[in-house]
């Protein structure tokens, strides 16, 4: 990398670090997709391969290959990206270009047991080393549910797949959930690390993709205006949401027995909240980044009394969107006794010098008032407001949001005079949305992704002691939660659907002396 320090700090993470006009462009590469069939590869990682190659960030000679458990031919395959393509794509469908990444379109049938189906794959891949030229560079995405993990990689090793010889590399892609619990997460990462070395493990957040996330990074540290109130003495409290207005649709079998809190709270929400609360890195390569990131983790501490500091729930039926819509227990396939949450809230402390005493209010739910995600830093009142009482009645506390979704941007909300003789204050709000202030287009989070996995540039990509630190925070709650089912003491509360969550929610920041945030 030329530049100096200075320079490569700030550089745009989405250009090419020796001349930041040019984009980033992926080398000679290809990627294996297992699990094809599902929605997640259908709906997101093939459409984001063609966006990038219409984009011009892949290689001419890229190629992907499908495996599943599936009596199809190549072209049969191609179809099937075609068709996720034509109707998940950001970008328009140029036939030239589809020529060109079909052509690099294999597929592979078998089952994660099949010897002589990894054979296969690994005869594909050295055809297509030779025919498009992707130099022994593979990535291999396991779209697939954590317990086919280990099986895949294992296989993969066995075969000679995992083999990285001497100027190519070969990664391994993986989707949360990273585990469902601390033992078990260790194993996992035990299983990839058996297989493939550290920085060849990509793991997946797809929330650390979005451009707004990574804002975070770009408002604290390259402004002057907000790092110097960014800590106890200023701020009052942080809430962090992430809301989401369907229901559970057709996910019963992955859903029941994980919840909100393991599929939300423990990776998005925990990641959202270091980047928050992290010091700042000495520059933005991965390893500077995450070394404060698992620093802020390290420091979380959990309340006393998890009883009157975490809340969960279960959606009723009621109404969303103007629709009638049924209750948790009434979806298909889930157990008329789960006690699986679909709503958790948590509040945290982190024990170091900038956050002591600030507490952090994390939430998630499903069925809420509308689809959003945002952070919301509450700072503390004036010390003094040298105005008469009634002129300050509809004044609260100045706060800065950043939206994550729908609409990403920034919104500040100060006091303000209203015109007139008198002096009376009101809350105003300062806006900044993405849409209205740049005229490049965000890329969607698979696409820089994707790009970051064939690049091998990992900074949004959580290790295992990230993720491990996670677990350790989240565990607690979720044994004292079983506990309590166990005894009998306590169950998820029903919330309606529509509204936004269970009243013992309100009641843990009632406590506190606080509110939630009405997005």
């Amino acid at each position: 990398m030329t530049g100096t320090p200075t320079e490569a700090t700030h550089a745009n993470p989405l250009r090419d670090p020796e001349d930041r006009r040019l984009p980033r462009i992926a080398g000679p590469s290809g990627m294996v997709l297992f699990g094809v069939t599902g929605d997640l590869a259908r709906k997101k990682v093939m459409p984001a391969i063609y966006d990038l190659a219409n984009r011009g960030l892949l290689p001419p000679g890229f190629s992907l290959v499908g495996f599943a458990r599936r009596d199809w031919a190549d072209q049969d395959f191609a179809q099937i990206v075609h068709d996720s393509v034509k109707e998940h794509a950001r970008t328009e469908f140029r036939e030239e270009v589809w020529r060109q990444l079909a052509e690099g379109f294999r597929f592979v049938p078998g089952d994660f047991s099949d010897d002589l189906a990894f054979d296969n794959l690994r005869r594909t891949i050295e055809e297509l080393d030779q025919a498009r030229g992707t130099g022994g560079n593979h990535a291999f995405y396991l779209s697939i549910p954590p317990k086919f993990f280990g099986d895949v990689v294992q296989q993969l090793q066995e075969h000679g797949l995992s083999r990285q010889t001497d100027g190519s590399w070969r990664r391994v892609v993986v989707e949360k959930p990273f585990g469902h619990d601390l033992a078990s997460a260790r194993e996992l990462n035990d299983s990839l690390a058996q297989v493939f070395p550290t920085g060849s493990v990509f793991r997946i957040d797809h929330y650390l993709g979005k451009e707004t996330v990574q804002n975070i990074l770009a408002m604290r540290f390259a402004n002057a205006m907000f790092e110097p109130i960014w800590n106890s003495n200023y701020v009052d409290h942080v809430q962090i949401t992430m809301a989401e207005d369907i229901g559970i649709g057709g996910r019963a079998g992955y859903y029941d027995g994980i919840g909100a809190a393991r599929d939300v709270i423990q990776n998005h929400l925990l990641q959202l909240m270091a980047l928050v609360a992290m010091e700042e890195p000495s520059d933005f390569r991965a390893e500077s980044l995450r070394r404060e990131k698992e620093k802020v983790l390290a420091a979380v501490s959990l309340p006393r009394r998890l009883d009157l500091s975490t809340a969960r729930g279960q959606y009723d039926d009621g109404w969303s969107g103007g629709v009638r819509v049924q209750g948790f227990h009434d979806e298909e396939g889930i157990p008329k006794a789960s006690t699986t949450e679909t709503y958790a809230a948590i509040k945290l402390g982190i024990d170091n010098r900038r956050w002591a005493g600030v507490p952090f209010y994390l939430r998630h739910g499903k069925r809420l008032g509308r689809r959003v995600t945002e952070v919301a830093v509450v700072f503390k009142r004036a010390p003094h407001l040298p105005f008469h009482a009634s002129a300050t009645e509809e004044l609260t506390q100045n706060t800065l949001v950043v939206r994550v979704q729908p609409d990403e941007g920034l919104t500040i909300r100060f006091g303000s005079k209203v015109p007139g003789t008198s002096m009376e204050i009101r809350d105003v709000t300062m806006d900044f949305a993405y849409g209205g202030s740049f005229t490049e287009s965000s890329p969607e989070a698979y696409e820089r992704l994707i790009l970051d996995v064939l690049l091998g540039d990992p900074p949004l990509f959580p290790r295992h002691e990230e993720v491990e630190l996670s677990w350790k925070i989240l565990d607690p709650i979720l044994e004292h939660w079983a506990r309590q089912d166990r005894n009998g003491k306590a169950k998820p509360e029903p919330y309606p659907a529509g509204t936004w969550g269970p009243a013992s929610a309100d009641k843990m920041l009632a406590r506190d002396g606080r509110t939630w945030r009405r997005p």
